[in-house]
């Protein structure tokens, strides 16, 4: 995603937190019959096994509602190497603002010109 080497998409459902610091993303398909996710959510965490995932998060209800069902829903997730809480929250509203996901409650504006990032 953006250049960021996420690791998945991996089905929500049934899925086990790693106690781990990462970005993640919730996607579905919009095309079940193509390979290609939408993302519905960006968060990042101190520790994934706290966000109370797969359907106990605050905005678990949003994303089923715009998947259609909690089975169409998948997570990636991206370990900054290195990164700390700042830089985690960075690369979301970096992800936020480039995706614009519908079931995030914070949007931001791309702060850089089309033509540095190309096609």
């Amino acid at each position: 995603m953006a250049g960021y080497p996420f690791e998945g998409p991996r089905l929500l459902a049934g899925l086990t937190p790693p106690p781990t610091a990462a970005v993640y993303a919730i996607t579905y398909k919009p095309d079940p019959a193509k390979d290609q996710h939408a993302v519905i959510y960006v968060g990042h965490s101190d520790d994934l096994s706290r966000e109370r995932l797969p359907f106990k998060h605050p905005r678990a209800s949003a994303w089923i509602k715009r998947a259609g069902s909690k089975w169409k829903l998948y997570f990636s997730t991206y370990e900054v190497p290195g990164g700390s809480a700042g830089h985690r929250e960075q690369i979301t509203r970096e992800l936020i603002a480039i995706y614009r996901p519908g079931c995030n409650d914070d949007q931001y504006s791309p702060t850089w010109k089309p033509e540095w990032i190309g096609h």
